[in-house]
């Protein structure tokens, strides 16, 4: 009994020191894609919601995403500006303030659209598809924090959209290392979750059909 109990715990620990290896290797991904600007010619350019100011501008992050949005409109990257976040109908969403930035830089009104409704990365992703699925879309460009377009990327692929990705700087070396490897274990973390979440309403799912069949 005792040597079971020894096999365990060695076993256990093995578990546990691999997935903290695996959590480290996609965090490090995580780290290396926001280093990376990947626009490319797309339908659509989407801009990440963020925090707005209590005046109604947008935060400094918002600022910096809608910003960059608009440069690469500005270069032909894609013919739309999405934008992201917030309760829907609010003039000030992360979306609404977003789009009033974005036409007041010179995108026509009609080429910002508007994908509030969301409180969350994997609402966005949902969100945005079905607008893009309304105005026959298929691909975007995303542009957010450096270290947010790793699992902004995997969702809104998840959620069946073309995605690359274009980070609003990617002079992450910029950001102390401390800090830095925060942000990254916590997006890694985020992907985690929102996986053994997956697993876990499939679970609910697969439970409610034999239970009705049984019924």
């Amino acid at each position: 009994m005792r040597s079971l109990l020894h096999v365990a715990l060695r076993a256990a620990l093995l578990l546990g020191v691999l997935a903290l290896l695996a959590l480290i290797m996609l965090a490090w991904q995580i780290d290396s894609l926001g280093r990376q600007d990947h626009a490319e010619r797309a339908d659509a350019i989407v801009v990440l919601g963020a925090r707005v100011n209590p005046d109604g501008s947008p935060g400094s992050d918002l600022t910096s995403r809608t910003l960059h949005a608009v440069d690469l409109w500005q270069l032909g990257i894609a013919p739309y500006v999405i934008c992201t976040g917030g309760y829907a109908g609010e003039p000030l969403s992360a979306a609404s303030v977003c789009r009033r930035y974005a036409v007041s830089l010179g995108v026509p009104a009609e080429r910002v659209l508007l994908a509030d409704g969301s409180a969350n990365t994997r609402e966005d992703a949902a969100v945005t598809a079905a607008i893009m699925a309304r105005e026959g879309l298929n691909s975007a460009v995303l542009v957010s924090h450096p270290l947010h377009l790793y699992r902004a990327r995997w969702l809104f692929r998840r959620a069946g959209i073309e995605a690359a990705t274009s980070p609003t700087t990617t002079e992450t070396y910029r950001i102390v290392f401390p800090l830095r490897a925060w942000y990254a274990l916590r997006e890694a973390g985020g992907i985690v979750l929102t996986v053994i979440d997956g697993w876990a309403d499939a679970a609910d799912r697969m439970g409610r059909q034999i239970a009705d069949r049984a019924g």
